[in-house]
C-alpha cells in the first residue's frame, strides 16, 4: 500500500502546481488536511477496536477504502477533484492506523516491541521508497505524463489488500472481563499513565518541526532538479529511512532516549542543509537523506513507547488519541510551511523547521536531567 500511495505522493505536488495550477500555500492546506483528517479518524477507528477486541477487520475496512480510492487521482481535472481524493484516500489510512498499530502491539513480547515497530516501519518504507522511485521512472520515460503514474499506483493498492485479507491473522482478543463501555471515556482515559501523555506532548512538538514531506520534492525541484527528477528526494529519504528503523529499533529496545536525542538531531542537520541548498542539488538530497535517518530513529520508537504505556484493552484508543494530535501539528506545521514558503522563501521555511527541532532537542535533553 505504501508503494501506491507514495507514488501518487511523490508525483501530487508537482501535478497540482504545474498542471492544475496550485500555489505551493495550497499544497500545504491539502498535505494538512489530508494528514490531519487521517488522524482524526484513527481515535474514533482505535477506540473501536478496543471496544470490539478485534483488530483486523477494521485494518481491512481502512486498507480497503485506500485501494478504492487510488483511480480517483488519475480522473481527477480540478484541485477539488484532487482534494476529495486526497481525503478518501487518508480516511481509509486513518481507519487502518490505530487497529494496525494495536495488532502489531498484540503479536509482540514487550522487550521486543522497538525492533518490532522498526521492522514494520523499514518495511513500509520500502514500498514508500520504491513507490517514488517507480514515479521518478514513469515520468522520466512517459515525458512527464502524471496520469500513467496514478494509474500504475491503482495496482498495488489492490494487491495490499489482498494480502491483508487472506494472509493476516487476529491476534487474540485484547478485551478482557470487565463491562463493556465506550474506550473514549473520561474514566477509561484516566486510566493511561502520566509516560503516555509525555510521549504524546513530545510527539505533537515534534511534529510541528517535520512539515509534509511534499516540501522535500518542491524544494529539489527549487534547487535545480528537473521536475521528473524531482520525486528523487523522496526516493532517498525512504532509502535513508528503510535502513535505519530496524537497526535503530533494535536498539530502542536496551534504552528509548538516547535513540531519541540522535533522532531528532538528525532533523535539525536535515533543515539546515535543506536552507544551505540553493543551486546545489546534492545539498537537497542529503538532507533529504537525513530527514530519513530522523524518521527511522523516531517513528518506529515513539510506537513502541506508545505500546509500552498503554494497558492492553486501550491500547487502539491510545494510538488513536496519539495520532490525532500528531495529525493536528502536521496540519499547522504544512500550513505554517506553505505560507513561509510563498512569503518569505524555501530557506526560510527549512531554517523554521530546524528552530523547531532544535526546541524538541532541548526539550527532551531537558527532561533528560530534570528530576
Amino acid at each position: 500500500m505504501d508503494s501506491s500511495s507514495e507514488m501518487i505522493h511523490a508525483a501530487l505536488p508537482l501535478f497540482l502546481t504545474a498542471t492544475l495550477g496550485a500555489s505551493v500555500l495550497m499544497v500545504g492546506w491539502i498535505e494538512g488536511v489530508a494528514e490531519a483528517t487521517a488522524s482524526i479518524t484513527k481515535v474514533f477507528a482505535g477506540a473501536a477496536s478496543d471496544w470490539f477486541g478485534r483488530r483486523k477487520p477494521f485494518a481491512l475496512l481502512g486498507y480497503g477504502l485506500a485501494a478504492l480510492t487510488k483511480p480517483l487521482f488519475p480522473l481527477a481535472t480540478s484541485v477539488s477533484a484532487v482534494v476529495l481524493a486526497r481525503f478518501l484516500d487518508r480516511v481509509g489510512k486513518g481507519i487502518r492506523g490505530a487497529p494496525r498499530d494495536a495488532l502489531v502491539a498484540d503479536l509482540t513480547p514487550e522487550p521486543q516491541r522497538g525492533a518490532a515497530y522498526g521492522l514494520r516501519q523499514s518495511l513500509d518504507t520500502v514500498g514508500a521508497m520504491l513507490g517514488p522511485a517507480a514515479a521518478l521512472l514513469l515520468l522520466a520515460a512517459s515525458g512527464g505524463d502524471f496520469h500513467l503514474v496514478f494509474w500504475v499506483a491503482v495496482a498495488p493498492a489492490f494487491v495490499a489488500v489482498a494480502v491483508l485479507a487472506l494472509a493476516v491473522r487476529e491476534a487474540e482478543s485484547a478485551r478482557t472481563a470487565r463491562p463493556l463501555r465506550s474506550p473514549i471515556h473520561r474514566r477509561e482515559l484516566v486510566r493511561l499513565p502520566a509516560r503516555y501523555w509525555l510521549v504524546v506532548a513530545f510527539g505533537g512538538v515534534l511534529t510541528l518541526a517535520r512539515f509534509s514531506e511534499a516540501f522535500l520534492v518542491l524544494r529539489a525541484q527549487d534547487v535545480g532538479l528537473a521536475m521528473a527528477q524531482a520525486p528523487l528526494a523522496l526516493v532517498v529519504m525512504n532509502l535513508g529511512y528503510a535502513a535505519t528503523s530496524y537497526p535503530l529499533g533494535r536498539r530502542s529496545d536496551r534504552g528509548r532516549r538516547s535513540v531519541a536525542t540522535f533522532g531528532v538531531a538528525c532533523l535539525v542537520v536535515a533543515d539546515v542543509v535543506l536552507a544551505a541548498g540553493s543551486g546545489r542539488p546534492v545539498l537537497a538530497l542529503i538532507g533529504a537523506l537525513l530527514w530519513g535517518v530522523h524518521m527511522g530513529a523516531t517513528q518506529g520508537l515513539l510506537a513502541a513507547v506508545v505500546a509500552d504505556a498503554a494497558p492492553a484493552d486501550l491500547r487502539g484508543t491510545a494510538f488513536g488519541l496519539f495520532h490525532l494530535l500528531v495529525g493536528v501539528a502536521q496540519l499547522a506545521a504544512s500550513v505554517v510551511a506553505g505560507a513561509l514558503w510563498s512569503w518569505l522563501g524555501p530557506a526560510q521555511t527549512f531554517l523554521a523547521g530546524a528552530l523547531f527541532s532544535a526546541a524538541a532537542l532541548a526539550g527532551l535533553v531537558f527532561v533528560r536531567r530534570g528530576p
